[in-house]
């Protein structure tokens, strides 16, 4: 089980890109630590795959949560589509339909 614990104050790091085979550093103004329990073998796996990409843990975490951003804003957007969807069914009465001989006549031509 995973706990967060988020530090009060802020911090200036260094930290590597999480992009596979890319070892470019950026300097981040502002940087929050976060302290995250995990078990020792999700640690052990999670160093390895970092190896593996040329990265570290933490740009892998980085990675992780603006990866997981991007998908509340998708939500957000389609949840803000829906509403304006369900806003014009709702302009629709059931007196603005046609009738049956219209439809039918319609369908002919």
């Amino acid at each position: 089980m995973a706990s967060e614990t988020a530090d009060t104050g802020e911090s200036r790091r260094y930290h590597a890109s999480a992009r596979r085979g890319s070892r470019k550093t950026c300097y981040c103004e502002n940087v929050k630590n976060i302290t995250v329990s995990v078990p020792d073998d999700v640690y052990r796996n999670a160093r390895v795959t970092a190896a593996q990409r040329d990265t570290s843990v933490s740009a892998l975490v980085v990675a992780y949560l603006e990866q997981l951003s991007g998908r509340m804003d998708e939500f957000a957007r389609l949840e803000t589509l829906q509403h304006e969807v369900q806003a014009g069914i709702r302009q629709f009465r059931a007196s603005d339909r046609m009738s049956r001989d219209e439809v039918h006549d319609r369908a002919v031509r």
